[in-house]
């Protein structure tokens, strides 16, 4: 199961059992069929017809559709009807949520692993004779801290100094080009704020994706505030990941040269990628998630991917009380 991309404008139709991606290119009409049952999810990045046929096609196998506009900013996504529906799971899970012990147990896990995985990345750096002890002592002292926080607010203010200092130590090994002086989000305002924005909203998508197909409740979270309008569970576990995925596909196409100053679009305070830029970043966010590493616990080589869905396994057993969640830390 693969995620399908659309970048161009196009319509997409349904014959039977069969999906169609149909793109009008000047005088010429090209006709894609899509095999429904080797797709994961649908990313579309451009303007797109569909009617209902098309949605309940999606919805009998369980596909989400995830709609960015055309800087590549995220901005909705449709998802079908959960099949894999628990009252008990969903009653044991609001439980952890209003409890703030339990909460914070969590919710503290979740950050563990986001820093865990930080110092990972800077360890590789730092083996190659970058200069990056500071940086990795400081985010190891606020591991420690993290023991001591009795608050969502003292345990998201860590998180933040992590995050700080972590991305201060990108300038060493990435080069002046992609400095980040500053995170800035909404809209991103250089080249590695824009990678960062959009290789994490890729991967919120995907932990939702994978979310869908269990019998967790995106919407009851630990570390981010359960709000309207966003699925703040894959928030959560996204945190997890970031480093092992959106931050790997980040510096092997900086390292390695494979993107450059002429894959963005710079306006006013303002920078996003260009369609060739995207494709790139998908192409290489698409092969890092299909990546395989060995699993011990299931003795067999399993995908980036789906290690998250094993994430959420993991956290549904610590919820009903089979285990006790532990994140995702690499060990590499």
């Amino acid at each position: 199961m693969r995620n399908f991309y659309i970048l161009s404008s196009s319509r997409l139709k349904r014959k039977g059992g069969t999906l169609y991606v149909i793109i009008k290119n000047n005088e010429n009409v090209i006709k894609k069929p899509i095999p429904i049952h080797s797709v994961s999810s649908l990313y579309v990045f451009n303007e797109i017809d569909l009617n209902t046929k098309l949605l309940k096609l999606l919805s009998k196998n369980g596909i989400p559709i995830h709609f960015f506009n055309n800087f590549g900013f995220y901005y909705g996504s449709y998802v079908p009807r959960k099949s894999l529906i628990s009252g008990y799971l969903t009653i044991e899970q609001a439980k952890n949520y209003l409890d703030n012990e339990k909460r914070m147990k969590i919710a503290k896990e979740f950050v563990k692993g986001a820093i865990h995985n930080s110092v990972k990345n800077l360890f590789h750096y730092k083996k190659l004779q970058i200069k990056l002890d500071e940086e990795i002592n400081n985010l190891k002292n606020i591991l420690e801290d993290i023991e001591h926080c009795k608050t969502r607010d003292q345990l998201m203010s860590a998180e933040g100094r992590a995050k700080q200092i972590y991305y201060s130590a990108f300038e060493k090994f990435l080069g002046k080009e992609f400095r980040l002086e500053k995170r800035v989000r909404r809209p991103p305002d250089n080249m590695i704020n824009c990678l960062i924005s959009f290789g994490n909203s890729l991967l919120y998508t995907l932990v939702l994706s994978e979310i869908y197909h269990t019998q967790l409740d995106p919407g009851i979270s630990f570390l981010h505030e359960p709000l309207e309008r966003r699925f703040s569970l894959a928030l959560d576990i996204s945190e997890v990941f970031k480093p092992v995925i959106v931050d790997k596909v980040i510096f092997k196409l900086i390292n390695n040269k494979m993107i450059n100053e002429k894959h963005f679009i710079k306006e006013l305070n303002f920078t996003y990628l260009n369609e060739k830029g995207r494709r790139l970043f998908l192409e290489q966010f698409d092969v890092r998630i299909q990546q395989t590493i060995y699993y011990s616990k299931l003795k067999r080589h399993v995908s980036y991917r789906k290690l998250i869905r094993l994430e959420c396994y993991k956290l549904i057993k610590h919820l009903i009380g089979d285990g006790i969640y532990k994140s995702f830390k690499m060990k590499w």
